[in-house]
């Protein structure tokens, strides 16, 4: 279990970054976090704000070195790329104002001290929302971003020693050309993450890139990888970091609401597990900050920071802790009470006459269930439920139920609870994707985690193979909290397995 803490004045000394986005924040060994750039009320940033990890201090060291345009240091700018190789930080392209940027900088943090860099070679095109990556303690890659007029997918190396770029040559099937997603180097592969795409749409695939290691001799060459698991909603601009034997993403935003163009931003976080290959929610005991993309999280021990973010209006200056549950500051997060649901009112039961499927016939199946029921005014608790409730605590259920049954003679409360759940599984048993409505889903994800308990433990204990590992039965939502974290395209899974279950 994991907590989100927002930080305060207690954690540090100093004076943190100031609101921003599409800056970059990368971890330099494990003394110091160094953030720069990033965007705010259509200014440019070129500052440079460090953490002092082991002093819990922010302070902004004063830089010497190049000049551009008058200033020490780059231009002003956002959506560029940072990557740390032992004490430089190496910063490439961007945006400020309406020109995408090619220059190539270098930060000396042990002496404070920026250099533009005269590199050769196959040089890539000024871009921005590009993605790279580290490759052991020499090397850069550098893949996809925006020109200007089209989206990319060539990939670049450069030898931090020699200054030299290469364009590698890549066999095979290529990822369609991409900006705003992420490049994380695993062992021998760069994994490649999501994405806004030729031709607008944002994308959920996942590839590696492998030919990357000279040692190993491979022919560079693209594989799309398809995990099991909760696989996040297809995204950009969100962030991936590696967090020991898993990669941990957070936010961006996608495309849903009514109309293509209304852009949903996301605040869940999701792990790719490195020893199971399979893509896993992060169980979170409390409310996650508000949804946001073009933020920064960076590692740190066992915590990680996040810091700014835009959720389409606003541009963000929190900063945010996740910490284990163990961490001494886990105890300052507050775990929300789950309360009952208000009684539907009338205009809410009219909007609920629109049909979950309505999103899928508009080829939106990666929208989420929460932001559809926001959409229609359904309430519906985001808080943590610690244990499965019986039928007759489950109130929401025993008054669907009821209302299936209403003008039947029931003697007794008990008699009545029992034909309203056999009366509601029948219902949701003869239901399909396209007549199930939004206010049932929370009931129904709840009966069915009561289902697969009751039957189960009456039977035998749970093994990993009834949860998605190798084995003849699979309950892939079992251990989702809410019915807020389903999307569209995972109704028909939950009904389909529901149904294994009713006798």
């Amino acid at each position: 279990m994991h907590h989100w803490v927002q930080a305060s004045s207690s954690d540090f000394s100093g004076t943190p970054p100031q609101a921003r986005s599409g800056h970059t924040a990368v971890n330099v060994g494990k003394s110091m976090v160094v953030v720069f750039g990033g965007l705010v009320d259509k200014k440019f940033l070129s500052d440079i704000i460090v953490y002092d990890i082991e002093n819990k201090l922010w302070f902004e060291p004063e830089c010497t070195g190049s000049e551009s345009e008058g200033q020490v240091g780059p231009t002003p700018r956002a959506f560029h790329v940072a990557i740390t190789i032992d004490c430089h930080m190496f910063i490439f392209g961007g945006r400020s104002g309406g020109k995408r940027l090619g220059d190539f900088w270098v930060l000396d943090t042990d002496i404070w001290q920026w250099s533009e860099l005269t590199s050769f070679g196959d040089l890539p095109t000024p871009r921005d929302f590009a993605a790279a990556a580290a490759i052991g303690s020499q090397k850069i890659v550098l893949c996809g971003g925006w020109d200007g007029k089209k989206w990319l997918s060539d990939v670049y190396v450069m030898d931090t020693m020699s200054l030299e770029w290469l364009e590698l040559s890549v066999s095979g099937s290529l990822p369609p050309p991409r900006c705003g997603h992420t490049a994380t180097m695993v062992e021998k592969r760069l994994l490649v993450f999501g994405g806004r795409g030729g031709g607008g749409p944002i994308m959920g695939d996942l590839w590696a890139l492998k030919g990357l290691i000279d040692e190993e001799r491979e022919t560079p060459g693209w594989t799309q990888l398809k995990l099991p698991g909760q696989a996040p909603s297809s995204r950009c601009g969100h962030t991936v970091t590696s967090g020991g034997h898993y990669l941990l993403l957070f936010g961006g935003h996608g495309t849903g609401g009514w109309l293509s163009r209304y852009d949903v931003y996301y605040n869940d976080t999701i792990i790719l597990d490195r020893v199971t290959a399979q893509w896993k929610r992060l169980p979170i005991g409390n409310e996650p900050p508000p949804p946001r993309a073009y933020h920064t999280m960076t590692c740190i021990g066992a915590r990680h920071l996040l810091i700014g973010g835009f959720d389409g209006k606003l541009t963000f200056g929190d900063l945010w802790w996740l910490v284990p549950e163990d961490d001494p500051i886990a105890k300052r997060s507050s775990v929300p009470q789950v309360v009952n649901p208000p009684e539907i009112k009338e205009s809410e039961r009219e909007l609920d006459k629109l049909r979950v499927w309505s999103r899928q016939e508009r080829g939106q199946d990666g929208f989420s269930i929460v932001d559809l029921q926001q959409k229609m005014g359904i309430s519906v608790s985001s808080g943590l439920r610690l244990q499965i409730p019986e039928e007759s605590e489950d109130q929401e259920f025993v008054e669907l139920g009821t209302r299936l049954i209403e003008g039947d003679v029931v003697d007794e409360r008990a008699s009545m609870i029992q034909m309203a759940a056999q009366a509601l599984r029948q219902h949701w048993k003869q239901s399909t994707p396209r007549t199930l409505q939004l206010k049932e889903l929370g009931s129904l994800l709840r009966d069915y985690q009561r289902l697969v308990t009751r039957i189960f433990t009456t039977q035998s204990s749970l093994t990993s193979a009834d949860f998605g590992l190798p084995g003849t039965k699979t309950f892939t939502f079992y251990h989702i909290k809410s019915s807020s974290e389903l999307r569209i395209n995972d109704i028909s899974k939950l009904l389909e397995e529901y149904k294994t279950l009713v006798i």
